[in-house]
């Protein structure tokens, strides 16, 4: 008697109706938690729209130089106070010149501003976040400088400094430089503060979870152990923070133009241009409403941005 034929076991197979059979037991490929985060995003109407404007608006300061070449400071006596027309489609200011050019130029100065200033700001935010967060010792004394600064009043602060720093930097860097600097530095090293306190209050709950105690128990130095386990679990506070920190710059910069203690009177920004036609709002309203439509909503659209990100980057709330 002849012993039976044995078959080698195979996995049942599993028959789908709006695919190809796949043995049981295997499971689809992770999804990258990217493209989750893109895909909560968009869901948020106002993040998407926020975001269409604003990029809207950094193609038209990037390129609009290129497609409008008129000079922003080229004085045209004849054309002053002239209305919108198809060679002035914004109109002119009381001396001449183009208020399209002058919002383009404006625009490349503030978001600059902006941008720089956020930098800044972000980077000093984490860096006394994480080391008041990761060292016991360094928490008190980070935080209570924290809270002085929190203490001050911005705006008088923001005024005393300028006075006491403008004509050195204008003399070392040139007047449109020195101010820049001064203006980006000022902004930056005060609005810290709040970075400095989301950062620090999520590791100080990253630094008990078990993949940090982990790493610690093996010896990883503290360097390491920051910039590969700590930093890259508060990128999402950090990077809600950054947008922002971009709309805080944007306006505290058109402030301090607004009050004449920004770049110089030849040098607009949206700020500049805001003040500068304060002085004929009856008689021509539209000049101070192109440069305060542009502040409105370019900071509304990088609240909504902010507000976007936090949905998207947040797991307990992704995907509903």
């Amino acid at each position: 008697m002849t012993d039976p034929v044995t078959r080698p076991k195979t996995a049942p197979v599993i028959h789908n109706a709006v695919g190809p059979a796949q043995p049981a037991g295997l499971s689809a490929l992770p999804r990258n938690q990217w493209l989750e985060v893109w895909d909560q995003f968009r869901r948020h109407k106002g993040a998407v729209a926020g975001l269409g404007f604003f990029m809207l608006m950094l193609l038209a300061v990037g390129v609009g130089p290129l497609l409008w070449d008129i000079d922003p400071k080229y004085i045209d006596i004849p054309a002053r106070n002239a209305g919108p027309s198809l060679a002035h489609p914004f109109g002119t200011d009381q001396l001449g010149r183009d208020t399209l050019a002058r919002m383009i130029s404006g625009g490349q100065t503030s978001v600059a501003v902006g941008l720089m200033a956020m930098a800044l700001s972000l980077f000093l935010g984490t860096l006394i976040g994480v080391l008041a967060g990761y060292f016991r010792r360094l928490d008190g004394l980070l935080m209570r400088l924290t809270d002085l600064f929190l203490a001050l009043p911005l705006l008088p602060l923001l005024l005393v400094v300028i006075m006491l720093f403008r004509d050195t930097l204008r003399s070392a860097f040139g007047p449109e430089t020195g101010i820049f600097i001064l203006i980006v530095a000022v902004i930056g090293m005060t609005s810290w503060m709040q970075t400095a306190r989301i950062v620090r209050g999520d590791v100080l709950a990253i630094k008990e979870r078990e993949f940090v105690l982990a790493a610690r128990s093996i010896g990883t130095p503290d360097r390491r152990m920051i910039t590969r386990h700590i930093l890259p679990n508060v990128m999402s506070p950090i990077l809600v923070s950054a947008t922002l920190g971009i709309a805080n710059a944007i306006i505290t910069e058109s402030a301090l133009s607004f009050l004449g203690l920004g770049f110089p009177s030849d040098f607009p920004t949206w700020g500049r241009l805001l003040f500068d036609s304060t002085d004929y709002l009856q008689q021509y309203p539209e000049r101070v409403m192109w440069p305060g439509l542009a502040i409105s909503l370019s900071v509304l659209s990088v609240n909504y941005i902010g507000d976007g990100l936090r949905d998207a980057l947040d797991p307990r709330i992704r995907g509903r």
